[in-house]
């Protein structure tokens, strides 16, 4: 794990299908990383942005495991460009941030992450781009939206969930779990509720605990 380095943060624009992307890279000023995250926010039209509290606690929790984090804003949201698109073009814009992320770090292993909305959007990028080694969902709403891609999809997938969800509740993910890919493992945080709060330090404990030893593997 390399967290104790200093951190570096770049406010910039990625390229989208629709226009520029708004978007804020958190890297390590020490040395070039070997591991790079992307991490998508929850529904643009209920709030959702870059800087949502648990968007930020996933992608705080994954620099310090050593990953260059980049959180980006969809479509429509923040200064990005375009409107709203169902899921369907903000899939397309999560591809063009890990696109412009594998072209940045060419060399470094690539891990995809969502949060409820961006979940659903990272877990259908990673269905389809054969380098990204690891998937990091977060209270996937598997109620409204379609997740059949990670039943045959072998990424390794880490769901973490709270038990109080009244958004996305447990049982509903319990009922379609079983049914996806291995290798995937489930975390639930008892208490929580859809949006971690007063519970965001045992999610980025859970995260830190679940993916530190994925890092240590290469």
């Amino acid at each position: 794990m390399t967290g104790a380095s200093a951190s570096r943060l770049e406010h910039l624009v990625v390229p989208g299908p629709a226009g520029a992307l708004e978007a804020v890279l958190q890297g390590h000023r020490e040395h070039a990383p070997t591991l790079t995250a992307v991490v998508c926010h929850p529904h643009p039209l209920y709030g959702g942005t870059l800087h949502n509290k648990v968007t930020h606690r996933v992608a705080s929790s994954l620099h310090q495991l050593g990953a260059a984090v980049l959180r980006f804003n969809f479509r429509g949201v923040g200064k990005s460009e375009g409107t709203h698109d169902q899921g369907i073009g903000e899939l397309e814009d999560a591809r063009a941030a890990l696109h412009w992320m594998r072209d940045r770090y060419p060399g470094a292993r690539r891990w995809l992450a969502g949060f409820s909305f961006g979940s659903w959007i990272a877990a259908r990028l990673a269905a389809g781009e054969a380098d990204v080694d690891q998937l990091v969902l977060i209270a996937p709403p598997v109620q409204r939206s379609g997740f059949q891609v990670l039943k045959s999809s072998t990424v390794p997938k880490t769901v973490i969930q709270g038990s109080a969800d009244d958004v996305c509740p447990i049982a509903a993910l319990e009922v379609q779990f079983p049914a996806w890919s291995e290798p995937k493992r489930l975390i639930r945080i008892d208490g929580a509720g859809h949006f971690f709060d007063r519970q965001l330090g045992p999610l980025g404990e859970a995260i830190l605990e679940s993916m530190g030893p994925r890092v240590k593997r290469g």
